[in-house]
């Protein structure tokens, strides 16, 4: 009695053939998230707050040096790990759980990069 061969040449080219047109999808998947920027974006604004929606992309280290011109609360939408660098070269990471706050006084200049493998997303409410 002949044993069935587990997989036929055939049957190994339509697999490759399936993998193969799959690839440009797993890989958009990735670019999502491994080549995403950081952005941040004004959500409202008026005469008493300034309200921003800033998302940190993992392995974004093109983020820039900038200074906070108000004091802000800082809630944790989606919650991660972020790397401050100061200007003078002084460095805090900070864990950041879900549903969390922080608050930051006025004028403080920093870098923050997302060294984790998830968006960080947070909600900035400054207070003019």
């Amino acid at each position: 009695m002949r044993k069935p061969k587990v997989l036929s040449f055939t049957g190994g080219i339509i697999i490759g053939a399936l993998l193969t047109a799959s690839l440009p999808m797993v890989w958009a998947g990735l670019g999502a998230q491994v080549g995403a920027k950081s952005t941040s974006k004004v959500v409202l604004e008026n005469e008493r707050v300034r309200v921003k929606e800033a998302i940190f992309a993992p392995g974004d280290t093109d983020a820039k040096m900038h200074t906070h011109e108000y004091p802000h609360v800082g809630v944790i939408i989606d919650g991660g790990t972020l790397r401050f660098t100061y200007p003078d070269g002084k460095t805090e990471t900070l864990n950041l759980p879900r549903g969390g706050v922080g608050y930051r006084e006025a004028n403080v200049t920093h870098q923050a990069i997302n060294p984790g493998r998830e968006p960080v997303r947070v909600i900035e409410v400054e207070i003019k």
